[in-house]
């Protein structure tokens, strides 16, 4: 039966599976021993070889889609449809793994017997698989992969221990996952049978991927302590350790009566048996490098170095701590405090304190790679590791010099338009560059602008400062006015300024009150003596009533100011409009009388022209 092939580009998944609980499987809860035995399936970028005759009961393809019954053995799986990622083999360049179509009836997919085992002895049988169909394959309805593990005598008539995996469904981006059976040998029996069958259905689904099958001998969990109930220790470069005391402690879940051999490796990966060391104690004279530490157990003596009838106790490590020496990011050279911190490199291997001193001295921070000076000097960096908490004894020395520079202020100064100002610093031992050019200590300005002062000290420090130069406003006179018995002056310009209508008094206020008619000059002085401007001004006070009385006060009606005026020309009338008196000539007055006679109290019209400008209104007699 074909099945619906889902394309998929290899590693282009994350992969991942999900499974249902397992019936009869489980992991050895103690200590393993190496394998026993192993397959991989090897690496390569061709399929195949086929497994050696009688390991499988399935037919084996090569290149092509394995139907339902067949098999093949690849790194890919891209030209089939499925989905696998990529073999479980850790760090297998173009590893490979069995892949399998399951067949349409429940049956046997790999089978193969491990010889010379050890009597009366426990064994972990374990593989890892990975359900290859996409969960979207099958139209979401592919039949899950569901595997059988099986031992045998080796007269394959008895089954010793079996378990299933449950049913392993796709997944969009599936991911390998082991299952394991346990079991123990039966006295005479040095030989099994391994057996991994089909429990699922054939037809569309059931695709799955085999690697890494294992089989290990399966004893106590040994751990590993020392005297002082550690299981390793950490020493720094100048420590060591002396006589030393490990002990192999068993939970004795397999063993009645364990056997050990101990062992010794300098690197956790190629080990030697230490001669003559066989109990359950191991005292280590002296220790001062990297040393791991484990022992090989059995049940009994005999076994204890064979592979097929040991399990290994878990690692005790001694670990040697390297000194890290703190990196300087180099001497510190500031000018004026410009630069108030020193460091070293930043390194999450280490943590540092500053010290005043290369040995012992006051601590000065804790804990941080960059410290401030408070003073010029020589600074301690001392490192300790955070594995191990192993102290430096070699400080780093780090030089801070802050050079003194002259202290500067920007100035704003203000001058007259027109006029000069000098602008000067007076230090000694630096060279002086300013904006324009100059090399002096000072130089002499007479306009407006922004003018830069550049000290360069022996210690090659550079400060600067800036002299704004602005000039004070002049009083620009736009416009004298009388408003009412008011003298108002209006300016076109803005500054501080102070007003007088005699050059000799001065007022802050551009208004005088009360004034007499006649001709004034007004006066605008900027205050800061830059200048004093002027301009005369006709103020022309016409009475609103006066009393002819004779008493020499008000008795006579009077234009003030009129004689200032080329051009003068004045008409009184009474209520009816005849004219009583008129004239051209100034100083005008008018004592109230008509041909003689004296004019009774009452309001009187006049109409007054000066120059080019007209002014008319009412004026009260009164007697």
């Amino acid at each position: 039966m074909n099945k619906k092939l889902i394309i998929a580009v290899l590693f282009a998944f994350v992969a991942s599976f999900g499974s249902s609980a397992q019936n009869g499987l489980g992991f050895c809860q103690g200590n393993s021993g190496d394998a026993i035995f192993k397959e991989d399936f090897g690496q390569g970028t061709q399929n195949g070889p086929a497994l050696p005759p009688g390991t499988t009961t399935y037919e084996f393809v090569n290149g092509n889609n394995p139907d339902d019954g067949q098999y093949t053995i690849t790194n890919s799986t891209f030209d089939f449809g499925w989905n696998l990622p990529q073999d479980h083999t850790p760090n297998d360049e173009n590893g490979k793994a069995l892949v399998i179509n399951a067949d349409f009836t429940p049956g046997e997919f790999f089978k193969t017997t491990i010889n010379n085992l050890c009597v009366n002895n426990s064994y972990e049988f374990s593989a890892w698989l990975i359900n290859i169909l996409p969960a979207s394959g099958c139209e979401g309805n592919g039949i899950p992969v569901n595997v059988k593990f099986q031992i045998w005598d080796e007269t394959n008539t008895t089954i010793l221990a079996e378990g299933d995996t449950g049913n392993i469904y796709g997944a969009s981006s599936p991911v390998w996952d082991q299952f394991a059976l346990t079991f123990t040998t039966q006295p005479g029996q040095n030989s099994v049978i391994l057996k991994m069958l089909n429990n699922g259905e054939g037809g569309c689904g059931n695709d799955l991927a085999i690697d890494d099958i294992v089989f290990k001998s399966c004893g106590d969990f040994t751990e590993i302590i020392s005297q002082n109930g550690e299981t390793n220790i950490q020493l720094c470069e100048d420590e060591s350790l002396t006589n030393l005391t490990l002990e192999a402690s068993p939970d004795f879940s397999i063993y009645e009566s364990p056997n050990y051999q101990w062992q010794n490796s300098q690197d956790g990966d190629n080990w030697s048996n230490i001669p003559g060391e066989t109990n359950n104690q191991l005292v280590i004279p002296q220790i001062n490098s990297d040393q791991f530490y484990r022992a090989l157990v059995a049940e009994d003596f005999t076994n204890v170095n064979s592979t097929a009838c040991n399990s290994i106790s878990s690692v005790f490590e001694v670990n040697q701590i390297e000194f890290k020496d703190p990196v300087s990011n180099g001497d510190v050279y500031s000018c004026g405090g410009e630069i108030r911190s020193i460091e070293v490199q930043t390194n999450s291997d280490i943590s540092v304190n500053w010290y005043d001193s290369p040995t012992g001295g006051i601590l000065l921070a804790e804990n941080t790679f960059v410290y401030e000076p408070e003073s010029n000097g020589t600074y301690f960096a001392e490192a300790t590791t955070i594995q191990g908490n192993c102290i430096n004894p070699n400080r780093i020395a780090i030089q801070y010099t802050d050079f003194e520079t002259p202290e500067l202020f920007d100035e704003t100064i203000k001058i007259c338009i027109g006029e000069s100002v000098n602008l000067s610093e007076s230090f000694e031992n630096v060279d002086y560059l300013w904006s324009n050019g100059e090399t002096s200590n000072s130089i002499e300005v007479n306009s407006a602008g922004v003018y830069g002062l550049q000290l360069t000290t022996e210690d090659n420090c550079v400060v600067s400062k800036s002299f704004t130069v602005e000039n004070f406003t002049n009083p620009i006179i736009s416009n004298v006015s009388k408003i009412d018995n008011s003298l108002v002056i209006e300016l076109a310009s803005e500054g501080d300024f102070s007003y007088s209508i005699d050059g000799n008094n001065y007022q802050n206020q551009p208004v005088f009150y009360n004034l007499s008619g006649g001709l004034y000059t007004v006066y605008v002085r900027e205050n800061n003596g830059c200048k004093i401007v002027t301009k005369e001004f006709l103020y022309i006070e016409i009475p609103k009533f006066f009393t002819p009385n004779s008493d020499q006060i008000n008795d006579e009606f009077q234009i003030g100011g009129d004689i200032f005026f080329d051009d003068f020309e004045i008409m009184i009338f009474d209520r009816f409009g005849k004219i009583l008196i008129q004239s051209n000539k100034a100083p005008f007055q008018w004592d109230g009388t008509y041909n003689g006679r004296k004019m009774p109290p009452d309001d009187y019209w006049y109409r007054i022209k000066i120059n080019d400008k007209t002014y008319s209104g009412n004026i009260s007699l009164i007697r």
